[in-house]
């Protein structure tokens, strides 16, 4: 007997096996509290076991929210001295320091501010050398590492600088292999991974390069690109792997969690988010990484979103 199957009943089926190995990735998520504020294009440090996120597209763009995970709240925070989104934030130290971004009419900006969370009071640091949007910072042996982004001229820029808190300098380092934006850096074993990102701000142009930098010998060199196309990620490092989230491309916004072994130079795939966004921030604490913020829909949307992502032993 000749069995003949219609295209919808195909297009089920293959929806079935989608849900279900959807369903079968591993690690686990949690809705937590929400954000007191909806925003998106964020910048989040973690600090003594504290989720700060700072600035992004709001009312204003200066607001600072603290998330305290033990007890699961937020409290406002000193906001920062001008506002500001598409900027970095990195702790070190016991502080947070904040760099670059755009200014709320599109000026791109070299400001770096350091935030004192004991004192709840901001100070202005040196600025960086290149002023520039839409980077992504890592932090090795107390240095912070600003790389990529787009420049005052509107397009790429493929320069790496550290910054030196301790010295309030900057030193310029062997520029990332591709300039791009919207990118997402993590830091694993003294090395740093630049991940993805997109071409002079546009999201249709995403890309998936991955570019280890090892900054005992200033080099960089490719690995293996990204799975899934998209940029306005953000990036984690946990339990030797650096996770990735969210995002968008000119297919939408982005759920796909995707980690990176640098031992193996393999990809993995993880239990997606339960809310695609992209421009959202993210810190580990423990054994969990809190993604949180983020535009539901690709464009100036906004969330309040905070949901918990636990790996477990995979």
């Amino acid at each position: 007997m000749r069995i003949v199957r219609s295209p919808a009943a195909i297009l089920i089926v293959l929806a079935l096996a989608s849900s279900i190995s959807a369903a079968e990735l591993p690690g686990k998520w949690q809705t937590r509290a929400a954000m007191p504020s909806a925003r998106t294009e964020v910048a989040a440090a973690e600090l003594k076991g504290r989720v700060f996120i700072i600035g992004g597209y709001e009312k204003g763009g200066e607001l600072v929210e603290e998330y305290d995970t033990a007890s699961d709240s937020w409290r406002r925070r000193a906001p920062l001295p001008k506002p500001l989104h598409h900027t970095g934030a990195a702790a070190v130290n016991g502080k947070i320091y904040v760099i670059g971004g755009y200014a709320p009419g599109g000026k791109v900006l070299d400001t770096v501010y350091e935030y004192d969370p004991g004192k709840d009071h901001w100070a202005i640091k040196k600025p960086i050398t290149t002023a520039r949007a839409a980077m992504a910072l890592g932090v090795i042996d107390g240095r912070i590492y600003a790389i990529g982004g787009i420049g005052a001229n509107g397009k790429n820029t493929n320069v790496n600088e550290a910054y030196d808190p301790a010295s309030d300098r900057w030193q310029k380092h062997a520029p990332i292999l591709t300039a791009r934006d919207h990118l997402a850096v993590g830091v694993m074993n003294g090395k740093l991974y630049a991940i993805a990102g997109r071409l002079n701000g546009r999201h249709d142009r995403s890309v998936t390069e991955n570019e280890e930098y090892d900054p005992a010998t200033d080099r960089w060199r490719s690995r293996s690109p990204l799975p899934t196309v998209r940029s306005g990620i953000v990036a984690a490092s946990l339990n030797g792997k650096i996770f990735v989230f969210g995002g968008e491309s000119n297919r939408g916004t982005h759920k796909e969690v995707e980690s990176f072994d640098p031992a193996n130079n393999k990809w993995q795939r993880w239990a997606p988010m339960p809310t695609a966004r992209h421009g959202l921030g993210a810190a580990v604490i423990g054994n969990s990484i809190y993604v949180i913020s983020g535009g539901p829909k690709p464009g100036a949307t906004f969330s309040s979103v905070n949901e918990m992502f636990t790996p477990g032993s995979n």
